[in-house]
């Protein structure tokens, strides 16, 4: 549970750090900057930034130049990004992770019922988290749009 727990608040903490660094491209858009601007500007150290960086990279989200001039900018519409694309950048796995213990060598036939209760519960769950993250936009966060708000 306690690692679970640790790979949930480490994955929070990318998507969060990538939403800063993101935030921040689309303040200076269209200029490029160094991983190392960027970490100041959001206060994050530059070579967590950096592997931070480079899956976004490899999604096509951020995009790079080299030489004098060379930086990370912003190469989607951030209006249109979604924070579930910037976690599916991150992350090869589901926003929550949960699980039901095994029911095999369970005595009580009707143990497996109680664990597919929790599967369905736990993938609906899933679902409303996915959607939600899919509505949210990073120029929602930029403009420190919350729910609340936007009732």
């Amino acid at each position: 549970m306690c690692n679970n727990l640790k790979i949930l608040m480490s994955s929070s903490q990318k998507l969060s750090t990538a939403v800063k660094a993101l935030c921040f491209l689309a303040k200076v858009f269209p200029e490029a900057k160094t991983s190392g601007e960027i970490a100041d500007a959001i206060g994050v150290n530059a070579s967590k930034l950096r592997q931070i960086l480079s899956p976004l990279l490899r999604a096509e989200i951020v995009g790079s130049t080299k030489g004098a001039n060379g930086g990370f900018y912003l190469t989607q519409d951030f209006t249109a990004l979604s924070l579930y694309q910037i976690y599916s950048a991150l992350e090869d796995r589901k926003v929550m992770d949960f699980d039901v213990a095994d029911a095999g060598s369970a005595l009580d036939g009707e143990v497996q019922n109680y664990n597919n209760y929790f599967y369905n519960f736990y993938a609906n769950i899933q679902k409303q988290i996915e959607a939600q993250m899919k509505e949210v936009k990073l120029n929602n966060i930029k403009n420190g749009e919350t729910d609340e708000n936007n009732k």
